[in-house]
């Protein structure tokens, strides 16, 4: 992990005004690194930045990486990039009061974020933490869990 992350933001519809109250607090920090959202989240968190350093009369080029809609492929979008290391963290405001039709996909999100030892934020006091830390600021070596015996495990 670079100095200079990549950061996947995510958040179901009644979470989206909580992440972006979460961004426009965070914004300074968010804008040194490397941005990607999923579906409607994408176009929300761009406009909270703008408005955000409009406010700050900061003016600053924004580029964020927009996938699909969670539902439409965008969780599964979001895991690939995780296997191809393209992703170093994760903040997922997720809504677990609210069952939703792409449930397999969160769940599969959530599984390959764990399998490749992705720091993952479910809630503002997780995302808190993790922005804050020493770490956003260094490179960081994650260890990765080595499947290779997994992979040439005999089948019956």
């Amino acid at each position: 992990m670079k100095v200079r992350k990549n950061i996947a933001l995510v958040a179901h519809d009644n979470r989206k005004r909580d992440l972006i109250e979460w961004i426009e607090w965070n914004v300074t920090v968010l804008l040194k690194h490397r941005l990607t959202c999923t579906g409607t989240t994408g176009n929300l968190v761009e406009k909270a930045i703008r408005d955000k350093l409009a406010k700050m009369n900061i003016s600053h080029d924004i580029s964020i990486r927009k996938l699909r809609s969670g539902p439409l492929g965008g969780d599964q979008q979001l895991g690939s990039l995780i296997t191809e290391g393209k992703i170093d963290f994760v903040i997922f405001f997720w809504d677990p009061m609210q069952p939703h039709p792409h449930d397999v996909d969160v769940k599969a999100l959530l599984r390959i974020a764990v399998l490749y030892n992705i720091p993952i934020a479910c809630n503002r006091s997780t995302a808190d933490f993790m922005i804050s830390s020493p770490l956003m600021d260094e490179e960081y070596t994650p260890i990765l869990k080595d499947y290779e015996e997994y992979l040439r495990r005999d089948l019956p």
